[in-house]
């Protein structure tokens, strides 16, 4: 003979929903526990994750505030560098007209020295050089000695006998250039009007292919056809 124990059904029910709970709050404690133990914790990682993006929200505005002012300090060095270079340039190049007017200032000395003793017209400076691919730049100083009373009027006559390159190295068919003849547009450049002296300066061109072999000028007062004054320059 047996004795059960007979529980009715909201007993059982009772039990159960106590068992589940137990078993749930169990499971959630130890996992709250091992979040907080683990240095896992939900709050505490969002608060980092928050703090994580400011940081990298700052250094990234810092980066482009970075970028911005070494740009500028870029540009700035570039034009400072610019200028630099600028004035270097303009010291070079007035250091050497100074010098060069220093030398024509005793170039000229010596000229109106010397030239209260020749009476006449002369031509003691003839310079011809290649500026450019067919151009060349002439420079010539016409001196008129004595005590004159009235100015010279006048002009120049340049005479450029020309040379071609042929394929060995060696001189090719000569051909001449007169001036103003051949180029009516520098005529104006040539004209002479002065009591002393004169520097006529000017540019001609050559055709394409030929080098200046020689350079002969004549000075002619106008109303005279023979020269009065003519200098030769050659050139290698």
């Amino acid at each position: 003979m047996s004795v059960r124990t007979h529980l009715g059904w909201p007993w059982r029910a009772a039990i159960a929903f106590a068992l589940v709970a137990l078993v749930g709050g169990m499971w959630w404690w130890g996992f709250d526990f091992g979040q907080i133990f683990g240095a896992f914790h939900y709050k505490e990682t969002e608060r980092q994750l928050a703090t994580a993006r400011a940081d990298v929200d700052r250094l990234a505005q810092e980066s482009a505030a970075l970028r911005l002012a070494n740009s500028a300090l870029e540009s700035e060095l570039a034009m400072t560098r610019g200028a630099q270079a600028t004035l270097s340039r303009q010291v070079s190049e007035l250091t050497q007209e100074a010098q060069s007017a220093k030398e024509d200032l005793a170039f000229l000395q010596k000229l109106v020295a010397d030239s209260s003793k020749q009476v006449g017209l002369s031509i003691p400076r003839l310079v011809v050089e290649k500026s450019g691919e067919s151009a060349w730049h002439y420079s010539v100083l016409v001196v008129r000695g004595g005590t004159p009373r009235d100015d010279f009027v006048g002009r120049l006559a340049l005479t450029a006998i020309l040379g071609a390159e042929s394929g060995d190295g060696e001189p090719g068919r000569q051909s001449t250039l007169l001036l103003p003849e051949d180029r009516p547009d520098v005529a104006p450049t040539l004209k002479l009007r002065f009591k002393y002296y004169q520097r006529i300066e000017g540019i001609f061109r050559v055709p394409s292919g030929t080098q200046v072999r020689s350079l002969t000028v004549r000075a002619y007062e106008d109303g005279s056809a023979a020269p009065r004054a003519a200098r030769t320059l050659a050139l290698s």
